[in-house]
């Protein structure tokens, strides 16, 4: 059973979901006024690696990821670039597609934007206010946080301690507004020359924490199984998701919250982010970097965990990838000689197998991806030893490559699909070398025909093996 650890508890769960092998599954997308950085990209890549075991282990996942295509940033953006709001969004979201692919992320299931939702916010605004949850103020609307009971459950704050950090800041415009300090704004009256939408409190445009409770519940339902994002998302943002949505519908909003760590950078290991001006760009980094590497780099760590990026950790990221793939064309070049079936094939796959499971229990523990691929790297392991047993069994084989691929494929990596590249051709042709020099010319052939059979043309020469493209 799949254990996950739900920030709103504070303690690891066994999942069991609304709907019998199924998940319904809402992760914060992106305010889309600029090229994604490595921490978005770390919480992408980490919600789309847990959608890709739930997959791997038979669920129907509903993945919803939203995107904000209003927002101050992308208004101030338009303003920068001569260009509308909703042309920057358009600009964005299609980057932000191209960058993902990169990455091997799978399309969410839907991917709604706010501008495409106004009329459902407005209407959800509209219930609070009935409810009492809510209230006009000059063409605003907030949110009355004292109302809700459990204001402050998810992030484990008392209210009494958030209305004092709020009330040293009660000195704004918008906040003398306010009943509370602590309240929040779900409508925002237009500002000249900004995009608007006209509702009944006058024209305006919705709060950022009212849109993803109205997307969530519009394509999932009252109540959802995982909701999730960054860690910086627990408060504000996700806690006023709770009070709204819970607050309009009665019903829990969702079972499991869960919160991917930060990508930190510098030696003073600091988040990377836009504010601080330290981030780096996978718009950029994938011309410089394999978008695979850069997947392997993000996707094994776990979840939860702060990842440090640098130099450094991309490279031992790189031969660490490197390593799995060899292993796995070592093992396709055998299927070329392999016997159809050997008497020790059950004890084989039984050792196979065993490694399956352990890699399975580990990612059953709140998706210990970190563990998972210490048990992908003994795999590998073991696939090149057998690959270089005098005879192999083409049964062995091909469960052997099936299921490594699969495991591996959850982290985004493809083998036996890509090109082969120069640091793969020249490992191969160094460990042709040493078949030579160990007289297993058996291999040695092997090696050059599988390369042939790439479009690898090997020269020779008193110099060494020279290699080129066909």
């Amino acid at each position: 059973m799949i254990k996950i650890y739900n920030t709103l508890t504070r303690e690891k769960e066994t999942f069991q979901p609304i709907k019998e092998k199924q998940v319904s599954m809402y992760v914060c997308g992106p305010t889309v006024y600029n090229y994604i950085h490595i921490g978005n990209a770390r919480s992408t890549v980490a919600f789309d690696t847990v959608r890709r075991y739930f997959e791997y282990r038979g669920y129907d996942v509903n993945f919803v990821s939203n995107f904000t295509d209003v927002d101050d940033k992308i208004i101030r953006t338009a303003k920068e670039m001569g260009i509308s709001a909703k042309e920057v969004a358009e600009k964005f979201i299609a980057a932000f597609y191209e960058d993902t692919a990169a990455l091997q992320v799978e399309k969410a299931t839907l991917n709604p934007r706010v501008m495409e939702n106004i009329p459902d916010i407005i209407d959800f605004i509209r219930v609070l206010i009935e409810k009492g949850y809510a209230y006009a103020a000059d063409g605003d609307v907030y949110y009355r946080t004292d109302k809700f009971k459990d204001y402050g459950k998810l992030s484990d704050q008392s209210i009494k301690d958030l209305i004092v950090g709020a009330s040293e800041r009660m000195d704004t415009e918008e906040n003398l507004k306010k009943e509370n300090p602590l309240d929040f704004a779900l409508w925002k009256e237009a500002k000249p020359d900004e995009i608007s939408w006209e509702s009944p409190w006058g024209p305006g445009r919705p709060g950022w924490h009212i849109e993803c409770s109205v997307m969530a519940t519009k394509y999932l339902g009252n109540t959802i199984d995982i909701h999730g994002g960054g860690h910086d998302l627990a408060f504000p943002h996700h806690e006023n998701e709770i009070a709204q949505s819970e607050a309009k519908t009665g019903q829990t909003f969702a079972h499991y919250w869960m919160h991917n760590g930060f990508v930190t950078i510098g030696e003073d290991a600091e988040k990377m982010s836009k504010s601080l001006g330290n981030f780096v760009l996978v718009h950029d980094i994938i011309k410089q970097v394999d978008p695979q590497v850069l997947r392997f780099f993000l996707a094994t760590a776990h979840y939860r965990r702060p990842v440090k990026f640098s130099e450094k950790a991309v490279n031992e990221a790189k031969i660490n990838l490197d390593k799995i793939k060899i292993a796995y064309q070592n093992a396709q070049y055998r299927e070329q000689d392999a016997a159809v079936s050997l008497p020790e094939d059950a004890e084989k796959l039984a050792m196979f197998n065993d490694l399956k499971q352990e890699f399975i229990a580990e990612m059953d523990d709140d998706f210990q991806a970190d563990n998972a691929m210490t048990i992908v790297y003994q795999y590998a392991k073991e696939l090149n030893i057998y690959a270089e047993e005098e005879t192999v069994s083409a049964a062995v084989l091909k469960e052997a490559l099936a299921t490594f691929k699969a495991l591996v494929g959850i982290f985004g990596i493809v083998l036996g699909e890509e090109a082969l590249l120069d640091d793969d051709i020249q490992a191969l042709i160094d460990e042709r070398m040493q078949a030579r020099k160990d007289k297993n010319f058996a291999r040695s052939d092997e090696i050059r025909d599988y390369l042939k059979d790439q479009g690898i043309i090997l020269d020779d020469t008193s110099q060494g093996t020279r290699w080129r493209r066909a």
